[in-house]
């Protein structure tokens, strides 16, 4: 623990959760006071629910502990959030890297608006210009889950395209998908055919371990008269705020 002089001087910071036996960090934080420390204790504790948790409990059965890197401090809290934010991205980013910061399950604050892009999705953010509807043969289909940003056309193609939770009889007529990210349409697929898929319910939930009847479709890049219509606008004036379901049939 930190003591009281100690803590003074710190202000807010940054910290990383680094596993001792790969010197890799596997959660990134910001804080105050003991703040950093808190997690071990609740891993004590005995508190589950956590890929944070988890991997804390794993060390402590080899009788090892968590190592605590402090990577910035003396912030203040807006600051704070910004570098935890960055280094959040940053790591997600880097293949290399993928195993880093499993602890993290979400993103740090406003990395939706203004984390990690490539300079391209930059021009796009800020050229956007609002999508206000949609005709009944196309839908908006959210991929800000299965995709990360300046992954390239297959990888975007692979997120947008399978094991979406839908009623099979509105995919009658349904010829174009738009592809939406982070409240910007990114690309603009011609249906060739729609295919169930068996997904599996959420881990947690009261049906996990059971199955459904999902869809995906197989298509390609829509005619380019056709991507005009929609692509690099936003619909992010559209989206309520808290709404889960990642499909939109309409504006």
């Amino acid at each position: 623990m930190f003591d009281e002089k100690t803590k003074l001087e710190l202000k807010y910071y940054v910290y990383l959760l680094i596993n001792p036996e790969t010197k890799t960090p596997f959660y990134v934080g910001k804080g105050e006071g003991n703040r950093v420390f808190d997690h071990l204790d609740e891993a004590k504790q005995g508190k589950k629910g956590t890929d944070k948790l988890d991997e804390i409990q794993a060390i402590l059965k080899k009788n090892k502990t968590v190592d605590h890197v402090i990577v910035r401090h003396g912030l203040n809290e807006k600051t704070a959030y910004q570098i935890e934010a960055s280094l959040i991205d940053t790591f997600r980013y880097i293949p290399s890297f993928n195993d880093f910061v499993s602890g993290n399950i979400q993103g740090g604050i406003n990395s939706i608006e203004n984390g990690l892009m490539s300079s391209e999705e930059v021009k796009r953010k800020y050229n956007a210009i609002p999508l206000n509807s949609i005709p009944s043969d196309t839908i908006i289909i959210n991929i800000n889950s299965s995709y990360k940003r300046a992954s390239g056309m297959d990888k975007l193609y692979l997120a947008t395209k399978e094991r979406w939770r839908m009623d099979k009889t509105r995919l009658v007529g349904i010829k174009y998908v738009l592809s939406e990210f982070k409240g910007l349409i990114v690309e603009v697929f011609e249906v060739e055919k729609w295919y169930p898929i068996k997904r599996q319910y959420n881990p947690g939930t009261k049906k996990a371990g059971q199955t459904y009847t999902g869809y995906g479709f197989d298509g390609h890049v829509a005619p380019e008269k056709i991507r005009n219509l929609f692509l690099n606008k936003s619909v992010a004036h559209k989206k309520k705020h808290g709404a889960s379901n990642p499909i939109m049939y309409n504006l």
